[in-house]
């Protein structure tokens, strides 16, 4: 079934680590988890019963064709994402193109009205999408792609859309600890920081900004510590995503935050030796989709 007018080749892969216990013969004993957007596609499974990863794939997407034509192309190659029948299917979209309320102010039916104060919707091409955070009291809105909504829906029947920052969210709030002071952290995408900022479990701050040099991505970083009260040569930063450690990016913000730590790999899961090869701070988002409900 198609779902967008123009042809997309097969994403590349650019990692690909597999667990030799996953039995694709049993796709009821694991959950799929997908992450969607300029980032790439990728891939992960998890062994329900151990909480434990077993796959992780990663794929390059392009800019000039839909995110579901891309998913498609790699879904007709993939053995994996061909199946039916997983336990759970969790997919998340990454953009900008959401916004956060609490759960006491949000009307099932009015997510149009929400966006439409951070985002110029495109109806046409777009569908609106909510997701709870029921242990925080607050509720994602969030646009995508009507052709990838649409693409998960006819390919799974146990699916869930869901936006990159609630799987963020989840995942740094599992791992922070009730009395935690006041924390900020980054997620790194290319030419995209997320911000967010954690006082014991309750969530302060989320927002996602373009940037195009490292001197807008210190910009941002500095911009909202100040806004926090948070002191960069006093209170530590904890970084996840696609940041090396030689990179501008990196230099640049040792240079102005003095303490800097890589976070870890959510909490409380496993994850096979092959992932070993993995830097732990990689992927926090997809692994973070374990978490959420």
């Amino acid at each position: 079934m198609p779902f967008s007018d123009s042809a997309a080749s097969v994403p590349v892969v650019q990692h690909r680590f597999r667990d030799e216990t996953l039995d694709p013969a049993n796709p009821s004993a694991y959950n799929l988890y997908i992450t969607a957007g300029p980032a790439g596609i990728r891939l992960g499974l998890a062994e329900v019963q151990r909480n434990k990863f077993v796959l992780l794939e990663d794929y390059a997407v392009t800019a000039t064709s839909s995110l579901a034509a891309q998913l498609q192309a790699l879904t007709a190659e993939h053995e994996l994402l061909r199946q039916a029948g997983w336990q759970q299917v969790r997919l998340a979209v990454q953009n900008r193109d959401f916004t956060l309320l609490p759960a006491p102010l949000f009307r099932p039916g009015d997510e149009a009205t929400y966006l439409r104060l951070h985002h110029g919707l495109q109806l046409a091409e777009e569908t609106l999408h909510y997701y709870e955070h029921t242990g925080l009291d607050m509720v994602s809105v969030f646009a995508t792609e009507k052709s990838l909504s649409a693409w998960l829906q006819a390919s799974y029947s146990t699916s869930c859309l869901l936006h990159q920052t609630s799987a963020l969210i989840e995942g740094i709030v599992h791992q922070s600890k009730q009395s935690a002071p006041r924390q900020l952290y980054l997620h790194v995408n290319p030419q995209e920081l997320t911000l967010v900022a954690v006082q014991g479990k309750r969530l302060e701050f989320c927002n996602i900004f373009p940037f195009s040099s490292a001197e807008d991505f210190i910009y941002y970083t500095i911009l909202v510590m100040q806004e926090l009260q948070l002191n960069p040569d006093q209170d530590s930063i904890v970084v996840w995503g696609d940041l090396l450690l030689d990179s501008e990016l990196f230099t640049i913000l040792r240079k102005y935050v003095r303490n800097v730590r890589f976070g870890t790999r959510p909490f409380d899961l496993a994850y096979s030796y092959r992932l070993n090869d993995v830097f732990d701070y990689r992927y926090f988002e997809l692994y973070s989709l374990h978490l959420c409900k």
